[in-house]
């Protein structure tokens, strides 16, 4: 699968400068000065925003408060950094962060939190989405290409979702054991017990904790409708301004492109060509597109180093401990 993901990357980082190739570097280039030094201002804010309230979402993901909100916070933009640089389909740093957490987190607990974490920030996606196909009916024919290609996106999702959530409540973890025990696969006792465990906290969570499986769901659906607010300040830098209900119904297309494209590493040429589709949809031109996409990709990688620095901090801890 790796390899896979591998080629997919190569396809789409040739498919992206395609896209260049045809918008023209030059039209790019403008786009970039008109924003000129507020670029700075895009790369911190309102996206220092929304991870502060992913990580809320993450806190209330817990049946218990173990860790202080720096520490999640840190912990999570290692994490986020993981899973851009390896081809783990944005699963691999999920383990990661429940094990950065360890000295203050049972492991058992800590997966169950991201698990927990990764569902509501799903559903709130995908509420996300419904909210911007709503919006977005107010402009667009109902018979559009975009619109009807929204909805098919938003209802596999849910049938994706809810699988998910079903597979949990009757022991998503145990039942994969079960199902390497059919492929001749067995791990030792201590593990299986693990294992156990581990379904016996996603149970606990579900069952005991409404109220804060419902914040979780808040602060991540929160988080969703702010990432608006960065497309509204980004074309409006670019001379493009849109309305808050338009950048609305672009961020929630432009989220759930990027999630179709989930083998692609960040959904690269992907999220950028789709992008485009959904601008010349609105009118808005297809180069202001992939000018706010790679907008937003600086901005991405700014914060993905700087969740690197975050990750070797916390292996020089690590080593630095006494054994």
């Amino acid at each position: 699968m790796s390899a896979v993901r591998l080629v997919l990357l190569g396809v789409g980082v040739a498919f992206l400068a395609y896209l260049v190739a045809q918008v023209g570097p030059e039209t790019l280039l403008v786009s970039f000065q008109a924003i000129s030094w507020r670029l700075l201002l895009i790369v911190w804010f309102p996206f220092a925003l929304i991870v502060a309230l992913d990580t809320l979402g993450w806190r209330f993901a817990f049946r218990r408060d173990l860790a202080s909100f720096s520490t999640l916070f840190t912990v999570r933009m290692a994490g986020e950094a993981f899973n851009a640089i390896t081809p783990t389909a944005s699963m691999g740093g999920e383990p990661v962060k429940a094990y950065l957490l360890r000295p203050q987190v049972p492991l058992d607990e800590g997966l169950a939190s991201v698990v927990v974490a990764k569902t509501t920030l799903s559903l709130s996606q995908g509420l996300f989405l419904v909210a911007g196909i709503a919006l977005a009916l107010t402009s667009l024919p109902p018979a559009s290409p975009l619109l009807r290609g929204m909805i098919w996106l938003a209802a596999a999702g849910a049938v994706a979702l809810g699988a998910f959530v079903l597979l949990q409540q009757r022991g998503l973890f145990g039942g994969g054991l079960r199902f390497l025990r059919g492929l001749g696969l067995s791990w030792g006792d201590q593990r299986e017990e693990g294992v156990r465990r581990l379904d016996r906290e996603l149970s606990a969570f579900y069952r005991g904790h409404p109220g804060r499986l419902t914040l979780s769901l808040l602060f991540h659906f929160v988080g969703w409708v702010l990432g608006s607010l960065e497309v509204f300040l980004i074309l409006h830098f670019m001379g493009t301004p849109v309305s808050l209900t338009t950048a609305l119904v672009i961020e929630a297309f432009a989220t759930a492109i990027k999630s179709a494209a989930f083998l692609i590493p960040a959904g690269v040429g992907a999220l950028e060509g789709g992008t485009m589709a959904v601008f010349a949809a609105f009118g808005l031109g297809a180069g202001a597109g992939l000018s706010m996409t790679l907008v937003r990709r600086f901005r991405e990688l700014a914060w993905v180093a700087a969740g690197l620095v975050a990750l070797s901090f916390f292996r020089v801890t690590a080593g630095a401990e006494p054994t």
